[in-house]
């Protein structure tokens, strides 16, 4: 989708979006909280190596779970097809739950700085319904049969026939190169 000019223009107006600009946001806050636990070494010096390392380690999982939001959110934008869109919005959705067991993660392994914690939980309740408003706007009839069986839209079940299998087709049609 992001080849052409237009498309350009597309990119840029939504990466212009709320729900574009939140996931940024979050990601922003889980790296600060990452790098605060990375600065403050000695802030935590009276933990044990080993509750340290399970300290940076879940702050490390916060970051990567924060940078797949603004990623599956251009990939759910860039397809047209119902099942593309939804897997990428189940990944999206998987990774704002665990951004909210990590925050439990961090104060459960000493993090000294809670309130980045508490407002990384506001982030993601207010990235909660941006997501659930976007989500409303896909599609389900836009779609491709989801041989898995995870992402068809009501009524469409793995194993119906394609109804596109009773098209021919018209190799004049093609743009052959």
């Amino acid at each position: 989708m992001f080849s052409s000019d237009d498309d350009d223009f597309s990119r840029e107006h939504f990466k212009k979006t709320p729900i574009y600009k939140k996931g940024w946001h979050i990601f922003e806050l889980a790296d600060k909280i990452a790098s605060l636990v990375k600065e403050g070494e000695e802030e935590y010096a009276h933990l044990d190596e080993a509750e340290r390392g399970l300290l940076q380690q879940q702050a490390y999982q916060l970051r990567a779970d924060a940078m797949l939001i603004c990623p599956k959110l251009g990939g759910a934008e860039g397809s047209m097809l119902y099942d593309i869109k939804m897997e990428n919005a189940a990944i999206i959705r998987k990774a704002g739950r665990e951004l909210l067991t990590g925050c439990s993660g961090m104060e459960l392994w000493g993090f000294k700085h809670t309130e980045y914690l508490e407002l990384l939980r506001t982030e993601i309740e207010e990235f909660r319904v941006l997501f659930a408003e976007w989500v409303q706007t896909f599609d389900p009839w836009n779609y491709s049969i989801d041989r898995w069986g995870l992402f068809n839209p009501p009524g469409v079940n793995f194993d119906d026939k394609d109804p596109d299998d009773d098209i021919p087709l018209d190799t004049d049609d093609m743009d052959l190169l």
